[in-house]
């Protein structure tokens, strides 16, 4: 009795591996193109914010009868003027952002060593402990250098996470390709 893979599946796992190494082309051209990849990002979360406003905004005047109607009109008027003012000064966004996300890892390291300090009578606690540490030490470090290395800080982190995530996909791609394979050699 033979199985075979179904077209469809093959098709998806062919997807799937070309669009993780439209992922690693992309991550790749990022971490090369630092500070063009740190625009872009900006420019992409300006617009997010606008389009959340917009969205905020629609919400508000739909449910304008429930209360709160003019903290909702507000919260979609920070969301838009916040999103116009990265767009409008894409540089000025870029130093905002990248000072925002050594905040954000200091917090989140401080939190992490007082957690893995609160879990240490667990086992694997070092973990934790070890990513706190990290985590605080990278905010440490974009904190210290800030703004010297905004214009290429943001979109180098960007470009890792875009070549790793295109490389997981892959891995998934091709496992999932070869165990389709084993499949239909094991039951010839």
């Amino acid at each position: 009795m033979t199985t075979n893979v179904s077209p469809e599946i093959k098709k998806e796992t062919n997807r799937s591996l070309w669009i993780g190494i439209l992922l690693v082309v992309l991550g790749i051209a990022a971490i090369a193109l630092p500070q063009i990849s740190t625009i872009v990002t900006e420019s992409w979360v300006s617009l997010i914010l606008v389009s959340a406003g917009a969205t905020k905004l629609a919400y508000a005047f739909q449910t304008r009868n429930q209360g709160g109607f003019i903290w909702k009109l507000l919260l979609s008027a920070l969301y838009v003027a916040t999103g116009v003012m990265l767009f409008s000064n894409p540089l000025t966004g870029v130093l905002t952002l990248t000072l925002l996300l050594g905040g954000f890892l200091l917090t989140e390291g401080t939190f992490e060593l007082i957690l893995a300090f609160r879990l240490r009578p667990q086992e694997n606690w070092t973990w934790v402990l070890t990513n706190g540490i990290v985590t605080l030490l990278l905010g440490v470090m974009i904190w210290f250098q800030w703004p010297f290395n905004a214009p290429w800080l943001i979109g180098t982190l960007v470009g890792v996470s875009v070549l790793f995530t295109g490389i997981s996909r892959i891995m998934l791609s091709i496992n999932s390709g070869a165990a389709g394979h084993s499949d239909q050699t094991a039951s010839a």
